[in-house]
This record gives C-alpha cells, sequence and structure tokens, in this order.
C-alpha cells in the first residue's frame, strides 16, 4: 500500500483548513454568548453527549458550542488520516511524518484545554491559551502541506533559497506576529465578548491599554515587512518568494483595516469573527513565506547526494 502524492496534499491541505476553521468557529461560540451552551465537558450535558431542552440555556447557544465540538471531532478524524497516510509515503519522509504526528497531538491539547475553559466557566486564562494553540498549529500544517507538494522530489533535504538575513528576518517578523495575537486574544479577555454575559473580564489592564498596545505591535510588524520588502528586491529573491511576500502584506493590511474598523464601530460580533479569520490567515501566509525559504535541494542522481554546485547553479 502506497500513499498517493495527491491523496497527501489533499489532507494537508484540509489540515490547514480545520486548524485555522477551529479557531473561527470558536471565536463564533465566543462572540455569540455560547460559551457554556455545553455546560460540562467531555459531555454537552450530565447524561448526554448532545444538547438537551433547558429552560435556561437557548437551543441556539447549545448547537452552536456543539457544532464546535463536532468539528474538533471532524478535524480528529482529518489529522488521523494524515499520519496514516505519512505513514504510507515511500520512499519514507521522517520529516513529513512528524510534521503529520503534530496534526492530532495538536488537536488533543486543545480538546484538554477546551475541556479546563469550560470547566472554569471560561475563565479568560484558559480561553486565550485555547486559541493561541492554532497558531503553531496553523504554522506546523503550512509546512505540512510544503513537505506534501514536494513528494515527487527524490529527497526530502532542502537548501536555502534565499540568505539567511532573509530567513532571520521572517522569523523575527513570525515571533512579532505571534505576541500580536496573544496581545490580541488579551483585547478579547477585557471586552464585552467573553463567552458567556455572567463571565468575569480581564480587568487588570483597559480594553483601550491593550488596544493600543495590539496596535503598536501591529506597527512594528509592518515595519518589519517594510525592511523584509527592501531585502528582498535587493537580494534578488526567487518571483516565488516574492509573491509570497505579496500576499502576505495584502492580507495583514486587510487584517489591520478591519481592525480599526470593529475597535471604532464598538467591536460587533460578526467583524470581530472575521478578524479571528483574519488572524489565521496572516499566521498561514507567514508560515507560507517562511516555508518559500527553502526548496528541495538538487540531488547527484550518481550517488544520490546533494550536488552543492547544482544547488549553486539553480541559486
Amino acid at each position: 500500500m502506497r500513499t498517493p502524492p495527491a491523496l497527501m496534499r489533499a489532507l494537508a491541505v484540509a489540515a490547514v483548513v480545520g486548524q485555522g476553521g477551529i479557531a473561527v468557529t470558536g471565536a463564533a461560540v465566543r462572540v455569540t454568548g455560547s460559551g457554556l451552551g455545553c455546560p460540562t465537558w467531555p459531555q454537552c450535558f450530565p447524561g448526554s453527549m448532545v444538547p438537551v431542552a433547558h429552560p435556561e440555556i437557548s437551543a441556539l447557544h447549545q448547537w452552536i458550542e456543539f457544532g464546535n465540538r463536532l468539528l474538533g471531532i471532524a478535524l480528529v478524524l482529518v489529522t488521523g488520516a494524515c499520519v496514516i497516510a505519512a505513514l504510507f509515503v515511500r520512499p519514507r519522509r521522517r520529516r513529513l511524518l512528524w510534521l503529520a504526528c503534530t496534526m492530532p497531538l495538536g488537536v488533543v491539547a486543545q480538546a484538554v484545554i477546551g475541556g479546563i475553559t469550560v470547566l472554569t466557566g471560561l475563565a479568560w486564562y484558559t480561553v486565550a491559551p485555547h486559541f493561541i494553540v492554532s497558531v503553531p498549529l496553523v504554522w506546523l500544517a503550512v509546512l505540512l502541506a510544503r513537505d506534501a507538494w514536494a513528494l515527487e522530489e527524490p529527497s526530502e533535504t532542502r537548501e536555502t533559497a534565499v540568505p539567511r538575513a532573509v530567513r532571520g528576518l521572517v522569523g523575527v517578523s513570525a515571533a512579532v506576529l505571534f505576541a500580536l495575537v496573544v496581545v490580541g486574544t488579551l483585547v478579547t479577555a477585557a471586552g464585552p465578548h467573553a463567552g458567556d454575559p455572567t463571565t468575569p473580564r480581564l480587568t487588570a489592564f483597559s480594553v483601550a491599554d491593550l488596544a493600543m498596545a495590539h496596535a503598536h505591535l501591529l506597527f512594528g510588524f509592518l515595519g518589519l515587512l517594510v525592511g523584509l520588502g527592501f531585502l528582498l528586491h535587493a537580494v534578488a529573491a526567487p518571483r516565488s518568494v516574492l509573491v509570497r511576500f505579496r500576499v502576505l502584506v495584502v492580507v495583514t493590511l486587510a487584517q489591520g483595516l478591519l481592525g480599526g474598523i470593529q475597535y471604532a464601530i464598538g467591536v460587533p460580533e460578526v467583524l470581530v469573527a472575521l478578524h479571528v479569520l483574519g488572524s489565521m490567515l496572516v499566521v498561514a501566509a507567514t508560515a507560507w513565506l517562511w516555508a518559500g525559504t527553502t526548496r528541495p535541494a538538487v540531488t547527484d542522481p550518481s550517488s544520490g547526494t546533494v550536488s552543492r554546485s547544482m544547488a549553486a547553479a539553480r541559486s
């Protein structure tokens, strides 16, 4: 039995969509006040895995929360399929298999954090990590997709496609982006959308102060992108890298504009959910750019080893 490359690619793309999508549906749960639509975990109600009629909890809130849980189950199936498919890739790709294994492990971690979140009554310090975990999972899913698209290469060995300074700046940008997302979760924790009307908010900092810190990090991220753009053109980066960079810039600008609008008009529920979607798109675009800074290494057909002279000729 051998996994067709097309199947591995389809599963990897499904993992990217699922890892980002679970964050968006989680946001929908939060902005609709459905966080305790299923007040127990792993059951929805004591003695029932599914929603049941309840005088104090609306059916809509129950099904929104239950729908998020169902998506989590679907994601378990998809990520599990990624592992099985990676096991039967020939020749064996160790990095692909490792990346595939992180997918279901991440979903299990999400489920555990989600259970803690419900049991603590949606305490903000448990809700925030529940969202933040999606960031590395989306990143790893993008790398999984990168390796899935390279299955027809003779080896999984990769070489840098750009100077180290470029990769370093992309890495710094990714770190700032992660901080940007973390502070964004704190803005939500202090804001009106805590998942349930009775949930205590973060009170150590005001929404205005946290939003200002979030904006400063966004400006820092944009500044790094400006510097990265000049650097990419200065080193004559490959066209594929430039295309990925331009996609990241467009997505980031759209996300920043959306964030400014939602804050100015009072953070309406729909825009908050779209802003979460935008954050996942920015993470995926950054990971896609990072993935593009390396390429499959050229190998010497006679020895099966990387031919540095051939690699230099291609660069």
